[in-house]
């Protein structure tokens, strides 16, 4: 049985982790993996090649996708819809499984609904996914963030400066706030939680007051397309503090390095599940982690979740920041 493996959307560490459980589950289980390049593209091109337990050697421990890994319009339209069915059928490909985010889990619910036997696996760095705790890359994105803050620390603290640190999270706050909490940082700015740029000055300012000699702003990307550039939110802190600021953005450094132990178990575990699926004729489902727990989850559920800011967290990180 052919069974055909992409990643797609945006790279997710762990996604190797994946590919690599699913390729060699997948042989003991009497399965022929294919790999197929560049997620969707690859499949509307033919662009694939089967997969041995040797070819997935040494891939657990890097980060990115060996299989690489594309965003695709095509895949949008009737076209390219109709040139991946017929992928599918002349390279025989008996069942599909995805690795990516919500945009590449809709894809597999059209191609499902299309009768292609397909499986599905989260994978984002931005947790957003309905149907699981936890994605493919999450906990490494988060353990980047807090390795990029220790190291701001460290300068900010020498120059006695305020610096503005903006994360990944366009919709979504979890990163900034799970992450400005474990790195420490005295204020996290979330697009969920509403605040004015006088007000935000104010708490740096405040923080100086009570004798602090530097601060570290954690901002969410989303939150610019409200207050504006995260330059004009330094250059506010600037005016109402007179303090020298900088800012930093982290940018796709969060996607990127060694996966972390956690994304590496499960992503393992995940593509394990997801050949034991197919091998044992499931399918039209994701497999979400719920309660430490492998669950299946119908694609006709998965959508992109928005993620309830914590508001304790989020009060608790500025009461520390103090």
């Amino acid at each position: 049985m052919r069974v055909g493996i992409l990643t797609s959307g945006g790279d997710a560490p762990g996604m190797n982790a994946a590919v690599r459980a699913a390729v060699r589950r997948g042989w003991e289980l009497n399965l022929k993996p294919v790999g197929i390049r560049r997620g969707y593209a690859g499949l509307i091109e033919g662009d694939m090649a089967s997969l041995t337990p040797r070819d997935v050697g040494g891939v657990i421990e890097h980060g990115g996708t060996f299989l690489h890994t594309a965003r695709c319009p095509a895949f949008l339209t009737p076209e390219g819809q109709r040139q991946a069915l017929e992928t599918i059928e002349r390279e025989r490909l008996e069942a599909l499984i995805v690795i990516g985010g919500e945009g590449s889990l809709s894809g597999a619910r059209w191609l499902y609904q299309q009768g292609v036997p397909v499986v599905g696996l989260p994978a984002s760095i931005d947790n957003d996914i309905q149907g699981t705790d936890m994605a493919i890359g999450v906990d490494t994105a988060l353990n980047t963030v807090v390795w990029a803050l220790n190291r701001i620390r460290d300068t900010a603290l020498a120059h006695e400066r305020v610096f503005l640190v903006e994360v990944m999270g366009r919709k979504s706050g979890y990163i900034a706030l799970m992450g400005g909490l474990a790195g420490g940082a005295e204020i996290v700015l979330v697009p969920e939680v509403e605040v004015s740029l006088d007000r935000v000055a104010e708490e740096v300012a405040a923080g100086y007051r009570k004798g602090k000699h530097h601060s570290i702003v954690v901002v969410a990307e989303g939150v610019t397309e409200r207050l504006g550039p995260t330059r004009k939110l330094a250059e506010s802190i600037r005016e109402a503090t007179g303090l020298e600021v900088r800012v930093t953005v982290l940018g796709h450094l969060q996607r990127g390095g060694s996966p972390t132990a956690f994304d590496r178990i499960l992503g393992s575990r995940l593509g394990a599940r997801a050949v034991e699926d197919v091998a044992a004729g499931r399918f039209g489902h994701m497999i979400g982690l719920r309660e430490g727990k492998l669950s299946p989850v119908p694609l006709s559920q998965v959508g992109r979740k928005e993620v309830a800011i914590d508001l304790g967290l989020y009060e608790l990180v500025h009461s520390l920041g103090k």
